[in-house]
């Protein structure tokens, strides 16, 4: 085996691409596979966008000339953001006007949304399908933004803070809650929306007051139960929340579920702000949309909590009929990022993928965590390729490669942030779509220094192991299965009789290692430095 790379930071990365090539040509055989449906073949999700990439109405253009890359890095699915129409025409989509419209009509200020025209999506999306990458939409379900015209209508304001708590009398408000879409009219869907649709709003024109209030009406007397009990009752979180017990709006979004997987033939969805709307019709709409359009239709539910009791409960209520983001993993790798001399071996304690590992979506990063954002997650840099390297080369979890860290963030601040790990990550991605598949061997037996081996399976026999350390540099013997034929190499790891081998790691870095070549896999266990 050859080592892929072996970094200590802060000096720069560097690795030979003489044997990187063998390496690949080694593993020709494995990418002729499918990258999306192949038994065996290792998923990747790609989070296609950061918060702030160009509002040029070029970003569906940039993610299909960028998809020929991504599958040769592993990707099999690739995560959109929501492109339906919002009220900001360079808005990112989670401030929801009109979910017909994927820039197909004048609304707004606009017909294309900040990622562009309909006929561009179109166009994405075919050349995701020819390439047998998955498709994932980003689905905004719990509430609108930009209504078209104000509405009176009663209502009481309840506590920020404790949203069961009512701390006002009933009145009448000016309600931003009427949406006719003049620029869609009933194509597609004749749906439109009034006050009797939502269950709250945090704003009355009339008397310019900026509060949480709760909607009275007949159809509803308050908010929905399944949801977090953050702050007594967590179902408001924006705009002009929807009330998803109204069989109206029920009819619309679940139509709309059908539809846009079928216009699209998307693969899956990801259900923005999950804790914030009815678990009940999280599931019923999953359901609907496995039924009606998409049988194998794959979900992320975002409930955004670091307590693994309630996302483990989020996943029972829904039946594990979705997954999920382990939270509490990305909470781990900010906090001992930044603890120094952090326990190693206590990272996957309490984490979704140590307890449900067949529902858990494990990311580094992504467009809320990333700096500046609502739920920023610092991550040291010194860590962060330890991080990926936990995600991406282990057996449990479905990982997620952030654009921000693998292109950089052009973001409009003074200071852009270069791509992450100093420009390995390709690699790394690389490494999970041609090595890491098989059993896995642990060795989290040092508090600073841990590895992990692994074998390889049928399909795939090339293996890997993998040293990191978090503290100063260190040696991991690690079992391997395969005995060193040539004792006289020089520069090479050998392995013994027993098949065990001695590798390195620098400090506070990350060592890689694969066999040298497939052909060889049987006579040579040669493990070198890269």
């Amino acid at each position: 085996m050859a080592s892929l790379f072996s970094c200590c930071f802060p000096f720069r990365w560097s690795w030979e691409s003489k044997k990187w090539k063998a390496i690949e040509e080694a593993a020709t055989e494995l990418q002729s596979l499918p990258s999306w449906t192949a038994e065996g073949n290792n998923p990747l999700l790609f989070q296609g966008f950061e918060w702030h990439v160009p509002a040029d109405g070029e970003h569906w253009t940039r993610l299909r000339r960028a998809l020929p890359s991504l599958v040769s890095l592993g990707v099999t699915q690739i995560w959109l953001p929501p492109g339906c129409k919002g009220m900001d025409r360079n808005g990112n989509g989670y401030d929801m006007y009109d979910l017909y419209d994927l820039g197909e009509f004048e609304q707004k200020g606009a017909r294309r949304t900040k990622f562009g025209s309909r006929e561009e999506l179109q166009d994405l999306v075919d050349e995701a399908r020819r390439l047998g990458v998955g498709v994932i939409w980003d689905a905004v379900l719990n509430h609108k933004a930009g209504a078209d015209r104000v509405e009176s209508c009663r209502a009481v304001k309840v506590n920020p803070e404790r949203r069961t708590a009512e701390i006002s009398n009933p009145t009448e408000i000016d309600a931003w809650t009427a949406f006719d879409f003049e620029g869609r009219g009933d194509q597609y869907s004749a749906m439109k929306y009034n006050s009797a649709h939502f269950s709250g709003v945090d704003w009355d024109d009339q008397s310019r007051e900026n509060a949480i209030y709760r909607i009275l009406s007949p159809q509803r007397k308050g908010w929905a139960e399944d949801v977090s009990q953050e702050k007594g009752n967590y179902d408001y979180l924006m705009f002009a929340d929807l009330d998803l017990s109204n069989p109206e709006v029920r009819d619309d979004l679940l139509h709309w579920g059908s539809w846009i997987t079928s216009q699209l033939s998307l693969s899956g969805m990801r259900l923005d702000a999950a804790k914030h709307f009815s678990s009940k019709f999280q599931k019923d709409f999953v359901q609907h949309v496995q039924k009606t359009a998409n049988p194998n239709f794959f979900v992320i539910g975002e409930y955004w909590t670091g307590d693994i009791k309630e996302l483990m409960k989020y996943l029972e209520d829904m039946q594990h009929t979705v997954s999920a983001y382990d939270v509490p993993l990305i909470d781990k790798f900010s906090t001992i990022s930044r603890t120094r001399g952090a326990d190693l071996r206590t990272l996957f304690d309490g984490t979704l993928v140590q307890k449900r590992p067949e529902h858990a979506v494990t990311i580094v990063t992504n467009h809320d965590t990333q700096p500046g954002q609502m739920m920023d997650t610092p991550i040291s840099p010194t860590f962060k390729l330890h991080a990926y390297t936990l995600t991406l080369l282990r057996k449990s979890g479905l990982p997620s490669l952030f654009y921000g860290d693998l292109y950089g963030i052009l973001a409009n601040v003074k200071n852009p942030l270069t791509p992450a790990c100093k420009g390995a990550l390709p690699l790394l991605a690389r490494a999970r779509k041609f090595f890491a598949y098989g059993e896995q061997q642990d060795y989290f037996d040092e508090p600073n220094c841990v590895g992990f081996v692994r074998y390889g399976n049928a399909r795939h026999r090339l293996g890997l192991a993998c040293v990191l350390s978090n503290a100063g540099a260190a040696v991991k013997r690690m079992f391997t299965f395969h005995q060193d034929q040539d004792q006289n190499q020089a520069a090479k790891i050998i392995i013994n009789e027993r098949g065990y081998g001695e590798f390195p790691v620098p400090a506070i870095g990350v060592s890689i290692w694969v066999e040298e070549t497939a052909a060889k896999r049987e006579e040579i266990g040669l493990w070198e430095r890269l």
